[in-house]
């Protein structure tokens, strides 16, 4: 372990590479807000650690990340400074991949859900498993998408396409997430790391500055994006918690929850 973060987000060193492992698996590495505000830091850590040259993001157990978790959706539509709070967070996180100059490879294990998905999307490269599907369901619960996919996607698909997926939230296997240019290559399950971290090997054996400044080059065309963007989208998805759509399906959550508590 390095950076001495919760365990609930594993950080390993192998060599050059830096492996970022979203550790709830009980939970499918849901953004509780442990996990969330974790991974928002560790970005930092990693920019600013002299012997990283790339790194791979991953979860743990059989998902990637399935999102927002419930109680936390269930406190946005209660508490106004904490969704404030939350969405600058979320806007924190955004910021800090796309401003990391080492690669990031997404190795996507298994279902990458809502935010899961615009965190999987804000990665340089993207290798998903055989067994996985990528899906942004901001829309489906009432949500404006407010923080990866409107940002991103435009630049990786067709504007069409983008918005096909987006308004309706469906899944997106993994070999069509290749064909629309959501991820790079589709991979065996029992391989997937393997070939992660070979493609992170490669890259940290780059000269470092040109590779560097290649990818910062690259995503500055993302960065404007956000720029431009972010600010309406979190503000309009702020909105969206106080919506009555939004409050049915926190009665909803609210009334599974309690079932499968009794």
């Amino acid at each position: 372990m390095v950076y001495g973060l919760p365990d609930i987000l594993r950080v390993e060193a192998q060599g050059p590479i830096r492996v970022i492992t979203l550790n709830d698996p009980d939970k499918l590495n849901a953004m509780t807000d442990p996990l969330h505000e974790a991974l928002t830091d560790v970005w930092v850590h990693i920019m600013r650690d002299p012997d990283a040259r790339a790194v791979v993001l991953t979860g743990a157990g059989r998902a990637f990340s399935a999102g927002g978790d419930v109680p936390g959706f269930l406190r946005n539509v209660e508490d106004v400074e904490y969704r404030r709070a939350s969405m600058r967070t979320a806007r924190l996180l955004v910021d800090h991949i796309l401003g990391c100059h080492l690669p990031v490879i997404a190795a996507v294990n298994g279902p990458a859900v809502g935010l899961g998905c615009s965190i999987a999307m804000s990665c340089d490269l993207v290798l998903i498993s055989e067994t996985a599907y990528i899906a942004d369901t901001h829309v489906n619960v009432g949500l404006v998408a407010g923080d990866g996919g409107v940002v991103t996607w435009p630049f990786m698909m067709s504007m069409l396409k983008a918005k096909e997926y987006l308004f309706t939230g469906e899944r997106i296997p993994a070999a069509l997430a290749v064909e629309l240019g959501l991820a790079n290559r589709v991979v065996p399950a029992e391989s997937l790391m393997d070939e992660a971290l070979a493609l992170a090997g490669k890259l940290a054996q780059q000269p470092a500055q040109s590779l560097q400044e290649t990818k910062r080059s690259l995503n500055l065309h993302l960065q404007a994006a956000a720029l431009k963007v972010l600010p309406f989208a979190l503000s309009a998805e702020t909105e969206s918690f106080s919506s009555p759509e939004v409050a049915e399906r926190a009665r909803q959550f609210a009334a599974r929850t309690a079932e499968k508590q009794r």
